[in-house]
Protein backbone atom coordinates (compact mmCIF):
# COMPACT_ATOMS: atom_id res chain seq x y z
CA UNK A 1 0.00 0.00 0.00
CA UNK A 2 1.30 3.42 -0.90
CA UNK A 3 2.11 5.66 2.00
CA UNK A 4 -0.18 8.62 2.46
CA UNK A 5 1.67 11.90 2.21
CA UNK A 6 1.45 14.14 5.24
CA UNK A 7 -0.58 17.27 4.59
CA UNK A 8 1.31 20.51 4.87
CA UNK A 9 0.39 22.85 7.65
CA UNK A 10 -1.66 25.86 6.64
CA UNK A 11 -0.12 27.94 9.41
CA UNK A 12 2.39 30.52 8.22
CA UNK A 13 5.97 29.74 9.04
CA UNK A 14 7.39 31.68 11.96
CA UNK A 15 9.66 34.48 10.93
CA UNK A 16 13.14 34.36 12.28
CA UNK A 17 13.78 37.31 14.55
CA UNK A 18 15.90 39.95 12.89
CA UNK A 19 19.21 41.04 14.31
CA UNK A 20 18.88 43.85 16.83
CA UNK A 21 20.08 47.08 15.28
CA UNK A 22 22.50 49.16 17.29
CA UNK A 23 24.11 52.53 16.80
CA UNK A 24 27.86 52.76 16.46
CA UNK A 25 30.08 54.76 18.82
CA UNK A 26 30.32 57.75 16.51
CA UNK A 27 26.52 58.09 16.34
CA UNK A 28 26.25 57.64 20.12
CA UNK A 29 28.78 60.40 20.72
CA UNK A 30 26.91 62.72 18.37
CA UNK A 31 23.64 62.02 20.21
CA UNK A 32 25.13 63.17 23.49
CA UNK A 33 26.83 66.17 21.91
CA UNK A 34 23.43 67.36 20.72
CA UNK A 35 21.67 66.62 24.01
CA UNK A 36 24.43 68.50 25.85
CA UNK A 37 24.07 71.46 23.53
CA UNK A 38 20.38 71.64 24.44
CA UNK A 39 20.94 71.34 28.19
CA UNK A 40 24.58 71.61 29.32
CA UNK A 41 23.91 71.05 33.04
CA UNK A 42 20.85 68.81 33.51
CA UNK A 43 19.61 68.19 37.05
CA UNK A 44 17.20 65.86 38.77
CA UNK A 45 13.60 67.05 38.85
CA UNK A 46 13.26 65.63 42.36
CA UNK A 47 13.62 68.32 45.04
CA UNK A 48 16.05 67.60 47.88
CA UNK A 49 18.36 69.44 50.27
CA UNK A 50 21.15 66.91 50.92
CA UNK A 51 22.14 63.33 50.04
CA UNK A 52 19.80 61.92 52.69
CA UNK A 53 16.70 63.69 51.40
CA UNK A 54 17.71 62.77 47.86
CA UNK A 55 17.85 59.10 48.90
CA UNK A 56 14.41 59.33 50.50
CA UNK A 57 12.95 61.14 47.49
CA UNK A 58 14.25 58.51 45.08
CA UNK A 59 12.86 55.69 47.23
CA UNK A 60 9.48 57.45 47.23
CA UNK A 61 9.56 58.03 43.46
CA UNK A 62 9.07 54.35 42.57
CA UNK A 63 5.78 54.11 40.64
CA UNK A 64 5.17 57.81 41.27
CA UNK A 65 5.87 61.05 39.43
CA UNK A 66 8.62 63.44 40.48
CA UNK A 67 6.02 66.21 40.77
CA UNK A 68 3.91 64.08 43.10
CA UNK A 69 6.91 63.24 45.26
CA UNK A 70 7.99 66.89 45.44
CA UNK A 71 4.54 67.93 46.59
CA UNK A 72 4.50 65.29 49.33
CA UNK A 73 8.05 65.90 50.59
CA UNK A 74 8.05 69.69 50.67
CA UNK A 75 6.84 69.84 54.27
CA UNK A 76 8.39 66.50 55.26
CA UNK A 77 11.91 67.62 54.37
CA UNK A 78 11.38 70.95 56.11
CA UNK A 79 10.93 69.21 59.45
CA UNK A 80 12.99 66.04 58.88
CA UNK A 81 16.10 66.47 56.74
CA UNK A 82 18.33 63.98 58.60
CA UNK A 83 17.94 60.31 59.54
CA UNK A 84 17.72 61.28 63.23
CA UNK A 85 14.86 63.72 62.66
CA UNK A 86 13.02 61.33 60.32
CA UNK A 87 13.31 58.47 62.82
CA UNK A 88 12.05 60.75 65.61
CA UNK A 89 9.09 61.70 63.44
CA UNK A 90 8.03 58.05 63.35
CA UNK A 91 6.44 55.82 60.73
CA UNK A 92 2.87 57.01 61.36
CA UNK A 93 3.69 60.68 60.77
CA UNK A 94 5.88 59.90 57.76
CA UNK A 95 2.98 57.93 56.34
CA UNK A 96 0.64 60.90 56.78
CA UNK A 97 3.04 63.18 54.89
CA UNK A 98 3.38 60.84 51.91
CA UNK A 99 -0.14 59.38 51.71
CA UNK A 100 -0.71 60.99 48.29
CA UNK A 101 2.07 58.81 46.81
CA UNK A 102 1.45 55.29 45.54
CA UNK A 103 2.40 52.46 47.93
CA UNK A 104 2.81 55.01 50.70
CA UNK A 105 2.36 52.55 53.56
CA UNK A 106 5.23 50.31 52.51
CA UNK A 107 7.36 53.31 51.53
CA UNK A 108 6.93 54.89 54.97
CA UNK A 109 8.11 51.62 56.51
CA UNK A 110 11.13 51.56 54.20
CA UNK A 111 12.03 55.18 54.96
CA UNK A 112 12.10 54.47 58.69
CA UNK A 113 14.06 51.27 58.06
CA UNK A 114 16.70 52.98 55.93
CA UNK A 115 17.06 55.70 58.58
CA UNK A 116 17.85 53.02 61.16
CA UNK A 117 20.29 51.42 58.73
CA UNK A 118 22.07 54.71 58.10
CA UNK A 119 22.41 55.44 61.82
CA UNK A 120 23.43 51.94 62.85
CA UNK A 121 25.86 51.17 60.02
CA UNK A 122 27.00 54.48 58.51
CA UNK A 123 26.98 57.07 61.28
CA UNK A 124 23.92 58.74 59.76
CA UNK A 125 25.70 59.43 56.47
CA UNK A 126 24.60 58.18 53.04
CA UNK A 127 27.15 55.58 51.90
CA UNK A 128 29.11 56.05 48.67
CA UNK A 129 28.95 52.47 47.38
CA UNK A 130 26.22 50.65 45.51
CA UNK A 131 26.51 47.58 47.73
CA UNK A 132 25.99 49.57 50.93
CA UNK A 133 23.10 51.52 49.43
CA UNK A 134 21.34 48.40 48.16
CA UNK A 135 21.56 46.88 51.63
CA UNK A 136 19.18 49.58 52.90
CA UNK A 137 15.40 48.93 52.97
CA UNK A 138 13.62 50.04 49.79
CA UNK A 139 16.84 50.71 47.87
CA UNK A 140 17.37 48.79 44.64
CA UNK A 141 19.96 49.10 41.90
CA UNK A 142 18.21 51.97 40.13
CA UNK A 143 17.83 54.00 43.33
CA UNK A 144 21.45 53.39 44.25
CA UNK A 145 22.58 54.50 40.81
CA UNK A 146 20.59 57.74 41.04
CA UNK A 147 22.10 58.60 44.43
CA UNK A 148 25.63 57.77 43.28
CA UNK A 149 25.16 59.93 40.20
CA UNK A 150 23.32 62.93 41.62
CA UNK A 151 24.81 63.13 45.12
CA UNK A 152 28.34 61.96 44.40
CA UNK A 153 28.89 62.67 40.69
CA UNK A 154 29.55 59.09 39.61
CA UNK A 155 28.87 58.21 35.93
CA UNK A 156 26.17 55.64 36.67
CA UNK A 157 23.15 54.76 34.52
CA UNK A 158 19.89 54.50 36.47
CA UNK A 159 17.65 52.79 33.92
CA UNK A 160 14.02 53.77 34.45
CA UNK A 161 11.16 53.34 31.95
CA UNK A 162 12.23 56.44 30.01
CA UNK A 163 15.86 55.39 29.59
CA UNK A 164 14.82 51.83 28.77
CA UNK A 165 12.48 53.08 26.03
CA UNK A 166 14.89 55.62 24.53
CA UNK A 167 17.82 53.20 24.56
CA UNK A 168 15.82 50.55 22.72
CA UNK A 169 14.03 52.85 20.28
CA UNK A 170 17.09 54.73 19.18
CA UNK A 171 19.37 51.70 19.03
CA UNK A 172 21.70 53.34 21.52
CA UNK A 173 21.75 50.39 23.91
CA UNK A 174 19.08 47.82 23.03
CA UNK A 175 18.31 45.26 25.70
CA UNK A 176 15.55 43.12 27.14
CA UNK A 177 16.15 44.05 30.78
CA UNK A 178 17.13 47.26 32.60
CA UNK A 179 20.45 45.69 33.59
CA UNK A 180 21.21 44.76 29.99
CA UNK A 181 20.45 48.31 28.88
CA UNK A 182 22.55 49.72 31.73
CA UNK A 183 25.56 47.64 30.71
CA UNK A 184 25.08 48.64 27.07
CA UNK A 185 25.02 52.32 27.95
CA UNK A 186 28.13 52.06 30.09
CA UNK A 187 29.92 50.53 27.11
CA UNK A 188 28.84 53.03 24.46
CA UNK A 189 28.51 56.39 26.25
CA UNK A 190 31.76 58.36 25.85
CA UNK A 191 33.47 59.17 29.15
CA UNK A 192 33.06 62.92 28.72
CA UNK A 193 29.27 62.53 28.79
CA UNK A 194 29.12 59.91 31.56
CA UNK A 195 28.04 62.09 34.46
CA UNK A 196 25.03 63.67 32.76
CA UNK A 197 24.02 60.98 30.22
CA UNK A 198 21.49 59.48 32.62
CA UNK A 199 19.63 62.80 32.99
CA UNK A 200 19.73 63.66 29.30
CA UNK A 201 18.12 60.33 28.42
CA UNK A 202 15.46 60.62 31.15
CA UNK A 203 14.49 64.13 30.09
CA UNK A 204 14.49 63.17 26.41
CA UNK A 205 12.18 60.25 27.14
CA UNK A 206 9.93 62.27 29.41
CA UNK A 207 9.40 65.26 27.12
CA UNK A 208 10.24 64.21 23.54
CA UNK A 209 10.56 60.45 23.02
CA UNK A 210 7.27 59.80 24.82
CA UNK A 211 5.75 56.34 25.20
CA UNK A 212 2.48 56.87 23.33
CA UNK A 213 3.52 59.37 20.71
CA UNK A 214 7.18 60.24 20.36
CA UNK A 215 7.54 63.79 19.06
CA UNK A 216 10.05 62.92 16.36
CA UNK A 217 9.28 66.10 14.44
CA UNK A 218 11.06 68.17 17.10
CA UNK A 219 13.70 65.63 18.11
CA UNK A 220 17.30 66.81 17.75
CA UNK A 221 18.58 63.27 17.23
CA UNK A 222 15.87 62.04 14.85
CA UNK A 223 18.28 61.62 11.92
CA UNK A 224 20.50 59.35 14.02
CA UNK A 225 17.71 57.31 15.58
CA UNK A 226 16.96 53.78 14.32
CA UNK A 227 13.27 53.90 15.32
CA UNK A 228 11.28 52.81 12.27
CA UNK A 229 7.91 54.31 13.16
CA UNK A 230 9.05 57.90 13.42
CA UNK A 231 6.19 60.36 13.98
CA UNK A 232 3.81 57.43 14.51
CA UNK A 233 2.42 56.41 17.87
CA UNK A 234 4.47 53.64 19.46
Amino acid sequence: MAKLSKSKSTRPAKKKPGKTRKLDRAAAAEIFRRLRAQDPEPTSELEYVNPFTLLVAVVLSAQATDAGVNKATKELFRIADTPEKMLALGEDRVREHIRTIGLYRNKAKNVIGLCRGLLESHGGEVPHTREALEALPGVGRKTANVVLNVAFGEPTMAVDTHIFRVSNRTGLAPGKTPLEVEKGLLEIVPEEFGQHAHHWLILHGRYVCKARRPECERCVISDLCLYDAKSVAA
